[in-house]
């Protein structure tokens, strides 16, 4: 299990370590080179992972880092003055 995790990860941080500077290199965005880099390595493409249940582990992994790092950049001043605005508009769809 272990080893499998490894090598899925291995897998994934080659595709990207590939992809993004090519993606770069043709005035794209890292992001649009991560996506083309999971389709290519995907089920969808040279099948290098099949296992569908690792793709979605890895997903979440990489949600949870992004959220946190939108925690650590958000400002605490620039929220609380729109937290009446969220309150009103929470208030009026609830």
């Amino acid at each position: 299990m272990a080893s499998d995790i490894l090598s899925v990860s291995v897998v994934f941080l080659a595709a990207a370590v590939v992809a993004v500077p090519i993606a770069q290199r043709l005035g794209l965005g890292s992001v649009l080179g991560y996506l083309l880099a999971g389709i290519a390595i995907g089920p969808w493409g040279l099948r290098l992972i099949d296992d569908v249940d690792a793709i979605l582990h890895f997903a979440e992994f990489g949600v949870v880092l992004l959220l946190f790092l939108i925690g650590l950049e958000l400002n605490r001043k620039s929220c609380g003055r729109c937290a009446s605005r969220f309150w009103a508009w929470g208030a009026v769809r609830y």
